[in-house]
């Protein structure tokens, strides 16, 4: 098993899609988010540079972001590849991480970009509800996942809740930022000819069926 970049816009299921290969494939999924966090809490000199930046609400330089990154994919559970969640976001993160890998004798592995339309993405986000008693969430906007009865869980009968942030004004903000900061990265990896795109616009099981016949080289 190679090692695994997903790229994916808002609302393509990237994190379902992670939960999926790694039961299937026993290989880690790893979150720079996570690996920052998990730094702060060594209390070590570099932990307490990374806490200091994230308390101010300062990014993180690069360099610091990839040291942790190395030593997190040199370590043995990664030696059947891994998932990369959230890295590489810019082309210099990623021509960054491919001396990385060089360094450490490793290939690139799979880059797949999981492709949604922008109206479908958008109806999963503005239509989203979910239950605060027992967590179960739905969507208005789709038949097979609307609730039984408008406005209550299937499960437990609480009246279900949208999230403020679940609405179209924020969701075209944060697609048209994907769009901005992540197709010169697409383009990228085009160019070095490894991108495989996945329509994940579908349902969750069409999209991990596509990704296991890449990862499976039946593809």
């Amino acid at each position: 098993m190679k090692s695994i970049i997903l790229i994916a816009p808002p609302a393509a299921g990237k994190g379902t899609q992670s939960e999926m290969i790694t039961k299937k494939y026993n290989i880690p999924s790893i979150s720079t988010g996570d690996l920052l966090r998990d730094i702060v809490k060594e209390e070590s000199d570099l932990g307490k540079l990374v806490k200091e930046k994230l308390d101010n609400g300062m990014l993180v330089e690069d360099e610091i972001v990839l040291e942790i990154l190395k030593n997190r994919i040199s370590q043995s559970d990664c030696a059947n590849g891994y998932i990369l969640d959230g890295f590489p976001r810019t082309v210099n993160q990623a021509e960054k991480y491919d001396e990385i890998l060089s360094d450490l004798g490793l290939e690139l592995g799979h880059v797949i970009l999981l492709d949604i339309d922008k109206e479908i993405a958008k109806k999963r986000i503005v239509g989203r509800v979910s239950c605060p008693n027992c967590k179960s969430v739905f969507n208005e906007m789709f038949e097979e996942t609307k609730p039984l009865n408008e406005g209550l869980c299937d499960h437990c009968n609480t009246a279900l809740v949208k999230r403020s942030d679940d609405n179209d004004e924020t969701f075209d903000q944060r697609f048209n930022q994907y769009l901005e900061k992540t197709m010169p990265l697409i383009e990228f990896y085009k160019n070095k000819g490894v991108l495989r795109e996945v329509n994940s616009g579908i349902n969750k099981e069409y999209t991990f069926k596509s990704i296991e016949e890449i990862l499976d080289g039946n593809n």
